[in-house]
């Protein structure tokens, strides 16, 4: 190993390390971007900084803050109307106690799906899930696997429309739109559904076997400062702005708090396929406006577009549930700075290992691996990354940022549909991005108090195992069939 792809990977490791004991990456992606200039000598530290890292950083927040912050104030908006209590309330009434591991599994989905961040996910199923595991005596130990299943997995990166910044990533790069390669996407989403189920269901039928039940917990919600130490913030909601639900509020019919969810994904596909094609757009082309193409844009385009369309109608319809509608507005706003700047943060370490001379090395040996596949070197460039870092949308940031024109090039020569490469980008960010260090796993973990060795190993199986066996499923597919 030469001194220079050392100096690479040591920062790496320690940004791995480091974030895993709670430092925040404000302060560690900087620190570590400086390291890998100097360990390399390949930048000037400083121009490193602020010409590399600053730009890299600022690029990310241009293009997708729209979406983190309303994403953001729509996940509050669902929280503090109870429109996310009642969708979980009723899925567990429909299917019952008897299905305790599926019903906190399918709440889990819907909301995501609908667009809420999964944090806020967490704190509002929690304590539905910790009711009906007891009452079911399921093991308390499972809750975040099947928290994971539901979160972090088939929602996040697979299902066609999802409003999940891990599925806005790619767009800019293959011109796609959130609903790129809708079959691959089901495809991986009943895989990973599928089996992570089928492995939760085995482990319950394991633990009755042995006699073992819920056991003796404490199940009050902890405090969101707590909360927040034990984490990491990777790519998730500042939970600081995180109330656990009002028991005081009394909650929206079904079909009203699952109205919103519905206009986001319908929303959402009404403008990539009906408005879209219609509007002019030449204007783009002019420096004023970026001088990019409808393309690039569009799709992130159609999520603010179904975004901002949701959150009116929660204010216009649910203004009567809200305690003080102003402080909720300003919550959600402001929650949406602490994760895209994490993020952005990511982005601009990457930016600064890509421009390294050493990183040479690193894209010769994956496009070397993947035997110039391009389905092939974007997952492995991605699940690599985003292990590395711990965070889906960072590690996809990084690698798209550094090796996007080369994906997209290697799409075009061999003919590989840029819809699969959107769909096997987004699918490869959540495939290891939730190993111990992940931001997400370690709230789980501090919201249900349980630790990495009670439960992280249901959350290894269905978010980590599955995720890649359903990577692995759609790129043979892909490989066989095209992007569909």
């Amino acid at each position: 190993m030469s001194y220079e792809l050392l100096g690479i990977l040591l920062p790496l490791i320690l940004l791995m390390y480091l974030a895993f004991k709670g430092i925040t990456l404000l302060i560690l992606a900087p620190l570590m971007a400086l390291l890998a200039a100097i360990l390399t000598g390949g930048l000037p530290p400083i121009a490193a900084y602020t010409q590399v890292f600053m730009m890299n950083a600022a690029d990310f927040i241009f293009a997708f803050f729209p979406l983190f912050f309303l994403g953001a104030i729509f996940g509050k908006l669902m929280d503090d109307s109870g429109s996310a209590n009642a969708i979980a309330r009723w899925i567990v009434a429909k299917l019952g106690k008897g299905n305790a591991i599926l019903s906190v599994v399918i709440c889990c989905a819907v909301l995501t799906y609908g667009g809420v961040s999964l944090f806020v996910v967490a704190f509002a199923i929690f304590p539905i899930a910790a009711a009906l595991f007891r009452d079911a005596d399921v093991p308390k130990r499972l809750i975040p696997g099947a928290i994971a299943l539901g979160a972090f997995t088939f929602t996040m990166s697979a299902m066609p429309g999802t409003p999940a910044i891990q599925n806005a990533i790619p767009m800019p790069y293959f011109g796609t739109t959130a609903f790129a390669a809708p079959g691959l996407g089901i495809f991986a989403a009943i895989i990973m559904f599928g089996l992570g189920i089928a492995w939760l269901n085995f482990r319950e039928r394991s633990a009755r076997t042995s006699a073992e039940g819920y056991g003796a917990h404490e199940d009050a919600v902890p405090e969101p400062d707590s909360i927040m130490r034990a984490q990491t913030s990777n790519e998730g909601f500042d939970v600081n702005e995180i109330d656990p639900a009002d028991p005081d509020l009394t909650p929206p019919g079904i079909i009203l708090a699952t109205a919103p969810i519905v206009i986001v994904v319908a929303v959402n596909l009404l403008f990539v396929s009906f408005l879209l094609p219609h509007l002019d757009t030449d204007y783009l082309a002019k420096p004023l406006f970026g001088e990019t193409s409808v393309e690039a844009v569009g799709g992130v385009w159609a999520i603010v577009v179904a975004l901002t369309t949701s959150i009116l109608f929660l204010i216009a319809v649910d203004w009567r549930q809200y305690r003080d509608l102003r402080e909720t507005l300003n919550k959600g706003a402001d929650a949406s700075v602490l994760p895209i700047f994490n993020t952005a943060s990511l982005v601009g370490f990457g930016g600064v290992v890509a421009a390294l001379p050493a990183f040479a090395l690193v894209t010769e040996a994956l496009m070397s691996a993947s035997g110039g596949n391009p389905l092939v070197s974007v997952a492995m460039s991605v699940t690599t990354l985003s292990a590395m870092t711990g965070s889906a949308s960072g590690g996809m940031s990084i690698a798209l940022d550094a090796l996007g024109d080369t994906f997209r090039t290697m799409a075009d020569s061999s003919g590989t549909s840029l819809e699969a490469m959107h769909r096997v980008t987004s699918v490869s960010s959540g495939a290891l991005d939730a190993l111990p260090h992940n931001g997400a796993v370690i709230t789980v973990l501090a919201i249900a108090k349980l630790t990495h060795k009670d439960s992280y190993f249901d959350i290894f199986v269905t978010a980590v195992v599955i995720p890649f066996l359903a990577l692995v499923a759609i790129i043979l597919l892909a490989g066989a069939f095209g992007g569909f």
